[in-house]
């Protein structure tokens, strides 16, 4: 499973993980308890309840890069330009607005 918090301005507004029955989208609690919390998108209004897919959310899918700068991103990776999910957590801790995507490291357990 791999998975990335997601922030909202400063604010770590909810976790986004990725399973083999597709992808899921959960706002922080404290999050929602913020006066002025905001939704990360129109699409993904706040509430309580998780968000599922069988595909990476249109909105989350739309923050991956597009052009040249997707094409350097694959050339200076091993990573297919179909697996979305690799992409938005390479490319997608800084980008244009007010969302970032924030891969949490995977823990081995020996």
């Amino acid at each position: 499973m791999r998975a990335a918090t997601i922030f909202y301005k400063d604010f770590l507004a909810g976790l986004l993980t990725e399973s083999d029955d597709g992808y899921v989208f959960r706002y922080d609690e404290n999050y929602l308890s913020l006066p002025n919390a905001e939704p990360v998108s129109l699409t993904l209004p706040l509430s309580t309840e998780s968000y599922h897919s069988s595909v990476l959310f249109p909105f989350f899918d739309g923050l991956i890069p597009e052009g040249w700068l997707l094409d350097v991103a694959i050339r200076n990776t091993d990573i297919s330009i179909l697996d979305r999910m690799s992409l938005l957590l390479l490319c997608c801790k800084d980008c244009i607005g007010a969302v970032s995507v924030v891969p949490i490291e995977e823990t081995s357990h020996e």
